[in-house]
């Protein structure tokens, strides 16, 4: 009979291309993956990995057998949610993928409530954009996802999964001090046309909205920088180098020589967490669906007009 470990790292490997990112998405060493794999295929008496330059590459036998890993594996995950959900708390191993900046403004506080509360559950991180994220939880690869879209750019959603919409974070014009749009206590949208851009790279559906954004005003903008950290696109900020459009969650104080202003219309992007529909029953889903809710409502209180 086949380990089910074995079957598992397979699948990683199939599903992120490289024996590195199944080890990152499955909490071990590229080496463990590796010996897993040597494993599988001395069990099976099947070459399942040829080398290709630096890399590998799975064999047609090997992407048959991670084929019937995935419903193996989907099989035995229903197990697991049935059991789990008999326990009537939450335990196991549970694998949550975020976004950059809901991986830092977020997820801290909601993985130190959760070791608190469901001290039974192992809860890991991986940092992931939304578009791969969504794919990992439909293909079993991550039990939960933080993800993120925006109202004219939506992220495309596979069936099987459940939502839950957290609610918006909006995004503000940040400028180096002493240029002309600060003298403006809200930037309408016409008056971005002419400047140039420092974004996060393409490919990235932050990327995707900025494209979008600006060629309803009329222009393609003119992209200078691609950063994907945003303390980086800061700095490039404060040195004249161009704008950004940057969202708050998990931005952080911004230093004295960059101005922040509103655009108008505002701009906000969506926050989401998605799951299987299959694990709805889950503990451990239910308990990170809760600090989730409970963190990001902490972060953003409902807004109280002046009396």
């Amino acid at each position: 009979m086949m380990d089910l470990g074995r079957l598992r790292a397979l699948h990683a490997v199939a599903v992120h291309g490289s024996v590195g990112g199944a080890a990152a998405a499955l909490g071990f060493t590229p080496s463990a993956i590796s010996q897993q794999i040597a494993k599988l295929e001395r069990e099976t008496r099947t070459v399942l990995l040829e080398r290709q330059g630096r890399g590998v590459q799975l064999t047609d036998a090997a992407h048959r057998l991670a084929d019937t890993a995935q419903r193996v594996l989907a099989l035995v995950e229903q197990a697991e949610v049935t059991l789990e959900e008999q326990r009537g708390r939450a335990v196991g191993r549970l694998l949550v993928a975020a976004f950059p900046t809901a991986a830092r403004g977020l997820l801290p506080a909601v993985l130190a409530e959760l070791r608190e509360t469901c001290p039974e559950l192992d809860v890991r991180l991986l940092e992931s954009d939304p578009y791969p994220a969504a794919e990992l939880v439909a293909r079993g690869e991550v039990d939960l996802a933080v993800v993120q879209d925006w109202a004219t750019v939506p992220l495309p959603v596979q069936d099987g999964l459940d939502r839950l919409d957290l609610g918006d974070d909006p995004v503000d014009l940040l400028l180096p001090a002493g240029h002309p749009l600060t003298e403006l206590a809200a930037v309408p949208v016409e008056r971005l046309r002419g400047q140039r851009w420092i974004s996060v790279p393409p490919g990235n559906i932050c990327h995707d909205w900025l494209l979008r954004t600006m060629r309803e005003t009329g222009e393609e903008p003119d992209v200078a920088h691609w950063v994907g950290e945003f303390q980086t696109q800061l700095a490039l900020i404060a040195a004249g180098l161009g704008l950004g459009l940057i969202p708050r969650l998990g931005r952080g104080p911004l230093p004295p020589d960059i101005t922040a202003r509103p655009v108008t219309p505002e701009p906000a992007r969506r926050i989401h967490a998605l799951w299987r529909t299959q694990t709805s029953r889950r503990p451990a889903i239910t308990a990170t669906l809760t600090a989730l809710r409970h963190h990001w409502d902490a972060l953003n209180p409902p807004h109280t007009p002046a009396a």
